[in-house]
């Protein structure tokens, strides 16, 4: 199996997903994870089904046995509507987190299992998700306490021509960008010289908006193999050749994410994200992308979630929400699964506190 292989064969399935890539893989493979790459096949060799499977040794405190943890983001790719299929492959990867001795294998398909927000207009739930979320209970797999990516979030069908897109938005939305352009500002394509400051305004958002982030080689690194690879590019929108905003734009098949978006508090009153998410709309239309996932809503849709204002953003563009199953996980060493989720959060908050005073010196130091 090489790069070229791995991904052709992804890029196949309806549900292909970024976080599926080789390239993904490599960067999780720098830093502490092996990447296996698993595919079923049917009877006469046809690929079936696929997951990038990472595996990771982890010693907690660094003493202590060691413990096996096994993840699948957001796969595995399969038709899940073929029952006997994904019967196959969920009882293949019960017994591989056993013949790993894994303490779990995680994993958390982009299943959808309902559109809109529950109790409101237009809300419908998806009978198929529903049916595998009541499958893999079955199966003993767990909702996940550690839900590592987003299981709502935002969709925006680009289907549709550039007109109708503007018109699925709100009013205030279409205002505001065309705001953003009379003010001034404009937005262009980033260049690997910009990312240091992309990632300066980065740190900035996330000490304004309460999240952590990892240092910078790390983003480096992702953001230059994703557009050298032809699966991401950048943004910035400028006012007055002052950058204020950002945002990269990864793509896959036929579908693009918003995975990191970035700003200051500079000229904010001239709008820059909105005409930012117009450009980055028409350029994922113009890589044929069908979907444009803005990742991420609240887990619940209630206006005290810290999301909320964010999200209010993403639906203004015109996006309905995509209701997913969410992480689950399947063990085999329930003992040490409970004592791994009882000490883990303690060592991700100690991090944190200590991810939290590194990313305030760095903003002192800019």
């Amino acid at each position: 199996m090489d790069k070229k292989t791995w991904d052709g064969v992804i890029k196949k399935f309806a549900n292909a997903h970024v976080l599926q890539t080789w390239e993904w893989a490599e960067v999780k493979l720098k830093y502490g994870w092996k990447p296996d790459f698993h595919i079923w096949r049917d009877g006469e060799g046809n690929v079936e089904a696929v997951a990038l499977i990472l595996q990771r040794t982890l010693r907690v405190f660094k003493i202590g046995p060691q413990i096996q943890i096994c993840y699948i983001p957001r796969g595995p790719l399969l038709d899940w509507a073929d029952e006997n299929l994904r019967k196959r492959v969920i009882n293949d990867l019960c017994l591989y987190a056993r013949e790993h001795k894994a303490i779990f294998l995680k994993m958390d398909p982009d299943l959808v299992i309902g559109n809109g927000i529950p109790g409101q207009k237009g809300s419908e739930e998806n009978e198929l998700g529903i049916k595998v979320r009541e499958q893999i209970q079955n199966e003993d797999w767990h909702f996940s306490p550690d839900q590592i990516q987003f299981r709502n979030t935002v969709w925006i069908d680009l289907t549709l021509s550039e007109n109708d897109l503007l018109m699925k938005m709100k009013q205030k939305t279409r205002y505001n960008i065309r705001l953003a352009g009379r003010k001034g500002v404009k937005v262009r394509l980033a260049t690997e010289e910009d990312f240091s400051l992309l990632y300066r305004m980065y740190v900035d958002t996330s000490i304004r908006d309460g999240f952590i982030i990892r240092p910078k080689e790390y983003y480096l690194w992702v953001w230059n193999k994703f557009i050298k690879a032809d699966m991401a590019k950048a943004l910035i929108a400028e006012v007055d050749d002052e950058p204020v905003a950002g945002l990269f734009l990864f793509y896959l098949g036929k579908k693009a994410w918003y995975l990191y978006g970035m700003s200051t508090l500079k000229h904010r009153q001239k709008m820059p994200n909105y005409l930012l998410q117009w450009e980055a709309i028409k350029l994922a239309k113009s890589l044929g992308c069908e979907v444009y996932d803005l990742w991420g809503a609240p887990d619940y849709f209630n206006e005290n979630d810290h999301m909320w204002g964010v999200f209010r953003f993403k639906i203004g563009l015109g996006g309905r929400v995509v209701r997913t199953i969410g992480a689950w996980d399947y063990t085999s060493l329930p003992f040490w699964y409970s004592a791994y989720h009882q000490i883990m959060p303690r060592v991700l908050n100690l991090t944190r506190t200590i991810r939290r005073k590194e990313i305030q010196n760095e903003l002192n130091l800019n």
